[in-house]
């Protein structure tokens, strides 16, 4: 680990690092800081993190070729948990206890997942009936602590995610939203953006 450190600082705008059979590329401009030694990969994986952030949060690959982009002047302090791509935009805020997952993780179906934690033991995943998309969050976004974005969704420019909620749909831009599932509060009128 205090090679990958070293690594990380003299080089920090491009660097593919390779742990064991695991390729990662890493893209951090030399302002923005990456916790490192809470990541978990998988082959070939992307992290591209621009200007001025600060990721303090657990970054977990979940399947190979995932990639994560963060923009610029971003905090995250959550879990980024990726099987496809996760697009961060600038200006963003992410809580403490904020859980972002591109994927259901298991299979609706018992039969499709009843081998899972044998596979798990072995090294292995079936994909093949587990839902997966990519998620979108987009510039000026703030989202409160111990909130979960699903698979899928895209949040709107400048919305708002209330503490605790469970982001299942697209949000609005410009929107309040909060609850499980989470619903539309009020808009964010012109004079509060």
């Amino acid at each position: 680990m205090q090679k990958i450190k070293y690594y990380l600082k003299k080089f920090k705008n491009l660097i593919i690092l390779i742990l064991n059979k695991n390729a990662l590329i890493l893209n951090i401009h030399p302002s923005s800081t990456f916790s490192i030694n809470r990541l978990q990969l998988k082959e070939n994986c992307a992290i591209n993190i621009d200007e001025h952030s600060q990721v303090e949060g657990a970054i977990c690959f979940d399947r190979d070729n995932a990639a994560i982009a963060i923009g610029k002047r971003v905090f995250m302090n959550g879990s980024l948990i990726a099987a496809q791509r996760i697009e961060i935009g600038d200006d963003v805020l992410i809580a403490w206890g904020v859980t972002i997952i591109d994927h259901n993780s298991h299979a609706i179906a018992f039969s499709d997942r009843a081998e899972d934690v044998i596979n798990w033991r072995l090294g292995r995943k079936d994909w093949t009936h587990v839902k997966v998309a990519p998620i979108k969050i987009s510039n000026k976004v703030w989202i409160g602590f111990n909130s979960i974005i699903c698979k899928g969704v895209t949040i709107g420019e400048g919305a708002i995610v209330g503490a605790g909620s469970v982001v299942t749909k697209d949000v609005p831009a410009w929107t309040i939203v909060a609850g499980n599932p989470a619903r539309i509060i009020r808009e964010i009128p012109e004079d509060e953006r």
